[in-house]
């Protein structure tokens, strides 16, 4: 059997290892880029010799003991907290919102219950469930914590009004009651030592994947040589955007070299709606198991993403899902091509979600096989 997998990140790179692992085939593996790993993609800077993640930072975090040990089987993971600060004009605050970023905005002494009950008191009581972004997080924080850390970063990074999301992005951050200042709240947290890069090299290292560089692949170049296709690139770019662009946001990189420590910490938000960019990070804090000299780090500033451009955010307004709809119909109408990964099924998805359901879609289409 001779199939095709397009894109070569996470979703692209272990359906074609788990297919080659248990079946009879061959597969091809087609990437538009010059490197692997799509935007997980790391390397390290020829002038300071720091691993840089290309296109941003990125911190593996998952529950899942399963998915932990299947990236640590192709490069080891050393253990990594993400520890974010946030630039506002009341001074600098740690994120996720916790126990001391609350008792430092409001000059309080606040144990846990009394944060608790202060905090609640704080949110805007409304006869209706909120409806938006900017409602939900008006109800859960209210206006001073929403407006300090969240109303600004939110304007620049969705390029449009809070009032405009939907209210499950705002569900996905977290709100503390303790001092735990840890990014995440997963068991396995950590980076691989040698990039996300080298892993996803290691899953491609089998007889029966064949990897092709450069090589950008349109749904009418496709060779029927192949009898089924995992497509993981953007879904509407498979139809030739025939129901219209999905919105993304993509993200534009200002480099800074220094010598020393630029900032002190990884990740610096920049909420101020004035401040054109929405983060800095400093990449030596990402392997702090290193010792470099020098620095480098990227000022971050989204935009629209055009035909083209790197897409990295769904938007998922309301008119996006309605034409992601019709691309889902159009998609359930073919037969031999499945549509994976965060841009095949237009959603956030986390790496250890992309990994998880990666190894689901290969395994379901041996049993297919299998049953035939």
């Amino acid at each position: 059997m001779k199939l095709l997998v397009v894109g070569s990140g996470f979703s692209g790179a272990v359906i074609a290892r788990e297919l080659a692992d248990q079946m009879d085939c061959e597969i091809d593996i087609t990437e538009e880029r010059d490197h692997l790993g799509g935007n997980c993609h790391t390397e390290r800077d020829q002038n300071t010799g720091i691993m840089v993640h290309a296109y941003g930072p990125h911190i593996f975090n998952t529950d899942d003991r399963e998915t932990w040990d299947y990236v640590n089987r192709y490069g080891r993971f050393i253990p990594y907290v993400n520890r974010v600060k946030s630039v506002t004009k009341q001074g600098i605050f740690s994120l996720p919102i916790n126990l001391h970023t609350i008792n430092q905005l409001f000059g309080k002494t606040m144990n846990p219950a009394e944060a608790r009950v202060f905090v609640g008191r704080l949110g805007v009581k409304t006869n209706h469930e909120p409806r938006n972004f900017e409602e939900q997080a008006l109800k859960m924080i209210g206006k001073e914590l929403y407006e300090t850390f969240y109303k600004g970063y939110t304007y620049k990074q969705w390029g449009c009004s809070p009032q405009d999301l939907p209210s499950s992005i705002f569900n996905r951050l977290p709100i503390r009651f303790d001092y735990n200042d840890n990014y995440y709240n997963k068991t396995f947290q950590g980076i691989p030592v040698e990039g996300y890069t080298n892993v996803i090299r290691n899953i491609l290292q089998h007889p029966r994947i064949h990897l092709h560089l450069n090589t950008s692949v349109l749904a009418n170049q496709i060779s029927s040589n192949y009898q089924h296709v995992f497509w993981t690139g953007p879904i509407d770019r498979f139809f030739h955007y025939s129901q219209g662009m999905l919105g993304y946001r993509t993200l534009e990189f200002e480099k800074i070299v220094a010598n020393g420590d630029y900032q002190g910490n990884a990740v610096m938000n920049y909420p101020i709606r004035e401040t054109p960019f929405t983060r800095i990070f400093e990449h030596k804090h990402l392997a702090p198991w290193e010792s470099h000299s020098k620095t480098i780090a990227f000022r971050e500033y989204p935009k629209e993403a055009k035909e083209g451009d790197i897409p990295f955010y769904p938007k998922r307004l309301e008119r996006d899902l309605v034409v992601l709809d019709k691309y889902q119909q159009q998609a359930r109408s073919l037969s031999g091509v499945s549509f994976h990964g965060r841009l095949g099924n237009y959603r956030y998805m986390d790496m250890e979600v992309v990994i998880r359901e990666a190894r689901l879609a290969a395994t379901n289409f041996i049993l297919r096989k299998n049953n035939a």
